[in-house]
């Protein structure tokens, strides 16, 4: 009998700002918490899709206009180094 490797197929991308009871109503994602918003951009300032960041989709839009207004307030670039 042949083994195959289990290369991560089982494991779920979760959202991180989701709790075990499900997704909190509203969401929102703060515009000032640079270093989590970071985390959710690519070098260039481009935000990372859904199923990259594996954010479920109410707080991919509240991080969408999380990323908007801190550019607009200048604490994030609107382009990449």
């Amino acid at each position: 009998m042949v083994q195959t490797k289990n290369l991560g197929k089982n494991r779920r991308n979760r959202c991180r700002f989701c709790t075990k009871d499900g997704c909190p109503r509203p969401a929102f994602v703060d515009y000032k918490d640079v270093g989590n918003l970071k985390k959710l951009i690519t070098g260039q300032g481009k935000l990372f899709s859904r199923k990259r960041s594996g954010l479920c989709a109410a707080y991919q839009r509240a991080a969408s206009n999380a990323v908007k207004r801190a550019r607009h307030m200048g604490l994030l670039p609107y382009v990449g180094e």
